[in-house]
């Protein structure tokens, strides 16, 4: 309680001190004139207990005095939160927050004379802790303020740069408490204000701190901080002596808006301070000395012709370096000039604050002018200030201000009929608008005569012209002529409002072309049994030629039948068979068989129609069923039946259910079980491992049946577990398999030994009956007559004698009636079978006595009985004695072999 008055009673003092300063200032300068506008106090300093002040908070009063005896004058803060009422309530308009516990601003006032004035205000955030500079104190100070509704008075710019010393304040340094206790600060002292730029009487003084023990003992000053100590070190100094604060240099506000600086006394005889150190800040008050400059030389912008004012056109910006928050920075922007000075000499603005150029006036007519050059000023002080200038270029972009015109305004082409994407004819247009941009890019539309939508029209990009096309086949017969009206506008709208239209007139007319035969349907389905015969009608299909006007014959021909199946009048176009069809032909999908047909007309060029027949073949019984596997593997002991799935390719109800009956003895050694759409097979008894052929024959629902061969291999071993191979090794080597090994060997000998016979016997000559290279004593016989016409008369009825006598005998042509033939296995359709096929079918021709070539007598010729002409046999030589042949070796070489034979030894 008792610190808390002792830090009142010094906060009190401060304000009477400050008080006393301004009487003294006003009792003088009234001494001069009766009466001087201005604010009465130079600074004032408004607490608060938050940093964060909300919207509509009173924070003080100040007070202007404008000589004339007005209650209320015209405020303006230099803060956008900050607003001041017309009797100096000053009050925050936005939210806002003190940073480090402090804001300082400006309040502006004028006089009747409309002479600006200002004030500074500070506000404090009395709760703050400021705490001090490190390394000064060991102790911290905190900052303790209380709420006062009295303006609060400090030093003024005038006071800091008067030269008597009475005028400068003083600072003195607060008491400090018994002991080492941490004390608090009774106040802080308010910031003192420089102006930059000051060249006049430096050093220049701004301060004098004393110490309230200079009188006890000597004390020592001395200050610390930017611009004292540290870079821009000697800017502020300090008499160690006195304790006067001076400046050396002018001051740069746009260098160092501030200057923190910790002032200290020091006795002379003892080591430790004798006094807290001070903090004091020094703002440096903004002079406008810089001036504005634009971001830019020359500034860039566009505008459309034709458009109306007040339409934005550009920004323009600049920058000042001055103190944004006065009016050294407030900046004004002018149109200085404007070149072209057509249609008016100011066709464009500016706004003063935000640097807008907009339109002033309309007329903007690219075709006239294309380009306007105006001069910027911008100005400080609000355009009253320093200036500068720059140069903004306008160009006025076209709009479309000119419609598109025909030239010419009416066509004529033609179009084939039946044809599309066929180009007919180019339209033309003019336009005054920049070529290639969106005003000068022509859209054409049919608005007439298109009902159907057989033409189009788009634009060629380069020259701008209509391409007037066909999207749909047109028709001779139907429509010979077109009409079309078409307008044109541009891809941009028009900018000018009610701008007329240009038109065009088309006559497209339809070229006839032989066109092909038409099917009627394209697709044309007929339903049929797949057993149709030979020769029967399937379908009537005609076909019907377009070109009415033209008198035309069609023919007809089958342009695809894969299974070859179909033949068609080439005149009418009945389609008949001339085959057997079959649903289950690979040709045929999902019962459907697919065929082509064509027809053909005689016109110039011949022109060929398509249908297409499609054909369901209703399903017959002409399939049998048979097992999907003919062979298996079974145990001989306890088997395992074993089921083979039933397979018929025709479609119910001639297909299941299935019966099953074992054939050719098959059903002494199995058994044969339907269930569902499989057969089961199972062994009566135990059969001996090997292979065993199974005759079973299946039947469907519609009584029709196939037998077919199942091979059973039979394995020594027991149930499910089918193991062949344990039957070679669990026999043993015994009397079967030695036989069948030594059979193998013989056989294969007597193959080598044949083969060596045979090799041995080509290598072996024979000795030719006549030597061919001797050719002595060989007589030739040329021009040698005949007996003439007396050889020629024989008796040829001699030769029919025997032939009519000859016996009745067997011929080799004929089969056998009275013998029968035995059953050959069917070709089966698992090709792995084709080996079992050949086999079974082999044995069974051996055996066959019908099979050629037939075992019959073979009669070459018959002599007959009674023959006038002897024997032959009276050629024999007579077996009275032995010829001698000895002489046919005096006959040449070519008789020696029969000399040889006939009259050698016997051996």
């Amino acid at each position: 309680m008792g610190s808390a008055r002792v830090r009142l009673l010094l906060l009190l003092g401060l304000v009477l001190l400050i008080t006393q300063v301004w009487r003294g200032d006003c009792e003088e300068n009234s001494g001069a004139e009766q009466c001087q506008p201005g604010f009465g106090s130079d600074t004032y300093v408004f607490f608060v207990n938050t940093k964060h002040l909300e919207k509509g908070r009173t924070l003080g009063q100040v007070h202007f005095d404008d000589c004339t005896g007005g209650q209320q004058a015209v405020y303006a803060a230099d803060d956008s939160h900050i607003e001041v009422m017309p009797d100096g309530t000053v009050t925050v308009k936005h939210h806002m927050k003190l940073h480090d516990g402090l804001k300082l601003f400006a309040v502006y006032a004028c006089d009747s004379k409309a002479k600006n004035f200002s004030t500074s205000i500070a506000v404090l955030n009395e709760m703050q802790d400021y705490g001090h500079h490190p390394g000064h104190d060991e102790h911290n100070h905190h900052h303790h303020h209380r709420k006062h509704h009295k303006p609060h008075h400090n030093n003024s710019e005038s006071d800091l740069t008067s030269d008597s010393q009475e005028e400068l304040p003083v600072l003195t340094f607060r008491r400090q408490g018994w002991g080492q206790r941490r004390q608090k600060r009774e106040w802080i002292i308010p910031p003192i204000s420089v102006s930059e730029n000051q060249r006049n009487q430096l050093p220049k003084r701004l301060v004098q701190v004393k110490s309230s023990k200079a009188k006890e003992t000597p004390v020592t000053y001395s200050i610390t901080g930017q611009g004292a100590d540290r870079e821009p070190k000697g800017i502020f100094i300090i008499d160690k002596t006195t304790g006067w604060l001076s400046v050396t240099q002018p001051l740069d506000r746009e260098v160092a808006s501030f200057y923190n600086l910790m002032l200290y006394a020091v006795g002379s005889q003892i080591a430790d301070t004798v006094e807290v150190p001070m903090e004091l800040i020094i703002n440096v008050i903004d002079q406008n000395d810089n001036r504005p400059e634009f971001t830019q030389n020359v500034f860039r912008g566009n505008v459309p012709e034709g458009v109306p004012p007040a339409t934005s056109v550009m920004t323009i910006n600049a920058t000042d370096a001055d103190d944004p928050e006065t009016d050294n920075a407030k900046l004004g922007y002018s149109i200085v000039s404007q070149e072209p000075k057509s249609p008016y000499p100011e066709m464009f603005t500016v706004n003063k604050e935000t640097g807008v150029i907009s339109t002033l006036a309309a007329g903007l007519d690219r075709e006239a002018i294309e380009e306007y050059t105006l001069i910027l000023q911008v100005a400080d002080m609000g355009g009253e200030g320093l200036s500068n200038t720059a140069t903004a270029i306008i160009s006025v972009t076209d709009g479309n201000d000119n419609a598109p015109q025909f030239d010419p305004t009416s066509y004529e082409g033609s179009a084939p009929e039946n044809k599309v994407d066929h180009k007919i004819v180019r339209l033309s247009v003019t336009d005054k608008d920049v070529p290639h941009s969106s005003a000068w890019v022509a859209v054409y539309s049919i608005v007439k005569g298109n009902e159907g939508g057989f033409f189009n029209i788009t634009t060629d990009s380069e020259s701008n012209q209509g391409i007037l096309k066909t999207v749909k086949e047109l028709d001779f017969e139907t429509t010979s002529k077109y009409t079309l009206i078409v307008i044109v506008k541009n891809q941009a709208p028009f900018s000018i409002p009610n701008l007329s239209t240009s038109t065009s007139t088309i006559t497209v007319s339809v070229t006839d072309v032989n066109e092909s035969p038409i099917f009627t349907p394209t697709e044309y389905r007929v339903e049929i049994l797949e057993n149709l015969t030979m020769g029967q009608m399937v379908a009537f299909y005609p076909a019907k030629d377009p070109d009415t006007a033209q008198k035309q014959t069609i023919t007809y021909e089958i342009g695809s039948d894969p299974a070859s199946w179909l033949e068609i009048n080439t005149e009418t176009g009945i389609i008949k068979s001339k085959a057997q069809l079959d649903r289950e032909s690979d040709f045929v999908e999902n019962d459907i068989y697919k065929a082509l047909v064509l027809a053909k007309d005689d016109g110039i060029p011949k022109a060929i129609g398509t249908g297409t027949l499609l054909l369901k073949l209703t399903d017959v019984n002409d399939n049998a069923p048979e097992p999907d596997q003919r062979i298996f593997t079974i145990c001989n002991e306890n088997p395992y039946p074993v089921s083979l799935n039933i397979i018929d390719k025709d479609l119910p109800p001639n297909t299941h259910p299935f019966k099953a009956k074992l054939m050719m003895n098959s059903e002494k050694n199995w058994t044969a079980v339907v269930q569902d759409n499989q057969v089961s097979l199972n062994m009566t008894w135990k059969l001996e491992p090997d292979t065993h052929k199974i005759y079973l024959q299946l039947e469907d629902n519609g009584n029709k049946t196939q037998t077919t061969v199942v091979t059973a291999t039979v394995c020594q071993c027991v149930g499910q577990d089918v193991n062949c191979e344990s039957r070679i090794f669990n026999a043993g080597v015994g009397l079967p398999t030695i036989l069948a090994i030594l059979g193998g060997i013989l056989a294969l000998l007597i193959l080598l030994l044949v083969l060596l016979l045979f090799a041995r016997r080509k290598k072996t000559k024979k000795e030719p009956l006549l030597p061919e290279d001797d050719t002595r004593d060989n007589v030739f016989y040329y021009d040698e007559e005949g007996g003439g016409e007396e050889d020629q008369e024989f008796d040829l009825s001699q030769l029919h004698r025997g032939l009519d006598n000859r016996p009745e005998v067997t011929r080799n042509d004929v089969i056998p009636v009275l013998m029968p033939a035995p059953q050959y296995r069917p070709r089966p359709a698992n090709p792995d079978e084709i080996g079992d096929f050949i086999n079974e079918n082999l044995k069974a021709a051996d055996n066959d006595p019908t099979a050629p070539p037939y075992d019959s007598l073979l009669v070459f010729d018959y002599e007959g009985t009674g023959s006038e002409v002897g024997s032959l046999s009276s050629l024999n030589s007579s077996s009275s004695g032995d010829h001698d042949y000895e002489y046919l070796n005096e006959w040449g070489p070519r008789f020696k072999k029969l000399a040889d034979m006939y009259g050698g030894d016997d051996d």
